[in-house]
């Protein structure tokens, strides 16, 4: 990747009194406030450390268009008092999320060289808090393809460049973990937030149905498509999310912002489940998961067993959703075959064979999975999962090890995610520890429909109680 800097600007390195690769989302923000550090200064350290990394390599496609300018006119306003809640906040975008006046391309050559003529939604909204959109990050092909992606190629885990960072915000996942950008941008479809997150022991939350727009972002399945914030802490997530939602939302900005003071869990109840979530999943997932349930208890939470809940058949309707809508979206180009992934090409083909009779029972049955999961949670407030099965799965085998069994990407990815994009539920993934290979696990934090904040509360709760998501990559040289 080259650097788009003009060719009369020149940056000559400074010390800077705050290291912009240690800090999170918020800390930036107070060295702003303090006169620590300016716009200026550290976009221009990340644009040097993404320029060098050897890490998150792969991960950032491009930068995007005017992001000089806007750090300029950021430090502008911090210093005449005028800055705005996300003054200065670089943030990565998901390479089929617009930004106006950049090449954004979905990961697949059939986009071509196309500029996107507007901002999307959420990176305006974003711009308007302030915020500045920074880089373009890799995405499998249209956030459906393998890891080995046909345009751009593959992104490897910091932690292990041998492993995966999960799909399909694969590049947003690995920018955080690599220390090389504070926030990003992602899009779940089932589990493409959640997933990276998860093995790059990072967090990461997919909102409710609708809280953030879509619009401006290429679709995938258009009814289980969510765009949400990944960072490297859920306090950074309650700072930004406020101001990503599709609509003012009065009582969620004043929600987050209160968990920012302080969060509470005393006299939370927590649902555990005894199936379906806990199968197929490491030991060493599942003993780190317990000891996250034992801080919760410490914290003041309660702890409850779910009823066995018969969850298969809808995650296997969201399956069902997912390929069919694909199938609708892309269909047309398969006269050019050739220039897919070939993952993509697998579930595209998949896709067309779909009844649309097994589609629509599929869709009418949601309503009942969300049923399902409203009756458990009757009498608890939150559900707590594992996260994925095992550890950062292998590139070169596309498997992850389970009890010393290798198992395929597929039987493991969406397994413990694809169910609450069929359901709209949001769902918080976090850092639980490293697993047996020194790798990160995690836990999935669950609420009813709107209920964001509250997830977003016990997520905050735990990380001040553990040090999980300050877990970082060893440094590597090339």
């Amino acid at each position: 990747m080259s650097a788009d800097l003009p060719s009369h600007v020149e940056i000559r390195p400074q010390p800077l009194v705050c290291d912009v690769a240690s800090v999170d989302a918020t800390d930036l923000l107070s060295a702003y406030a303090d006169g620590a550090l300016t716009p200026v200064e550290a976009l221009a350290d990340l644009h040097r450390r993404i320029e060098a990394d050897n890490k998150g390599q792969g991960a950032v496609l491009r930068f995007a268009s005017g992001w000089q300018t806007a750090a300029e006119e950021s430090a502008a306003r911090w210093k005449s008092g005028q800055a705005r809640p996300l003054e200065g906040l670089p943030f990565g975008v998901k390479d089929i999320i617009d930004v106006d006046g950049t090449l954004t391309t979905a990961g697949s050559w059939f986009t071509g060289d196309r500029i996107a003529q507007t901002d999307a939604d959420v990176v305006a909204r974003l711009r308007q808090a302030g915020a500045i959109p920074f880089a373009m990050l890799a995405t499998t092909e249209f956030a459906c393809g393998s890891p080995h992606n046909p345009r751009f190629g593959t992104v490897g885990n910091p932690f292990d460049p041998s492993r995966w960072t999960g799909g399909s915000s694969t590049g947003s996942g690995a920018v955080l973990a690599a220390r090389l950008m504070p926030f990003a941008l992602g899009t779940d479809t089932g589990g493409s937030i959640r997933v990276p997150s998860c093995w790059c022991g990072t967090t990461g939350l997919k909102p409710s149905r609708e809280l953030v727009s879509r619009k401006g972002v290429a679709p995938l399945s258009w009814t289980l498509d969510h765009v949400g914030p990944m960072t490297r802490s859920a306090r950074d997530i309650a700072r930004v999310l406020p101001f990503m939602a599709a609509s003012p939302d009065v009582d969620l900005i004043a929600g987050c912002m209160a968990l920012l003071a302080e969060a509470d869990l005393t006299g939370l109840r927590i649902g555990v489940p005894v199936n379906w979530f806990t199968e197929m999943v490491d030991a060493t997932v599942l003993d780190n998961w317990r000891a996250a349930l034992e801080v919760l208890q410490s914290l003041g939470c309660t702890v409850k067993p779910l009823p066995v809940l018969p969850v298969e058949t809808f995650h296997r309707d969201g399956w069902t959703v997912l390929l069919s809508e694909l199938a609708a979206h892309q269909s047309e180009r398969l006269p050019r075959a050739e220039l897919f992934d070939r993952g993509l090409l697998a579930r595209l083909n998949q896709g067309i064979t779909i009844l649309a009779a097994d589609y629509g029972r599929a869709l009418q049955r949601r309503k009942a999975a969300q049923d399902m999961f409203l009756d458990a949670m009757t009498d608890i407030d939150l559900l707590v999962t594992p996260g994925l099965g095992g550890e950062a799965g292998a590139l070169d085998t596309l498997t992850v090890e389970v009890d010393g069994h290798a198992v395929p990407f597929q039987e493991i990815i969406s397994r413990n995610t694809m169910i609450f994009d069929h359901t709209g539920f949001p769902a918080l993934m976090l850092p639980s520890s490293l697993g047996r290979s020194g790798l990160p696990t995690g836990i999935q934090i669950v609420g009813r429909p709107g209920a964001d904040a509250l997830c977003l509360k016990a997520g905050i709760a735990f990380q001040q109680a553990t040090s999980h998501h300050l877990n970082a990559p060893a440094q590597r040289t090339s």
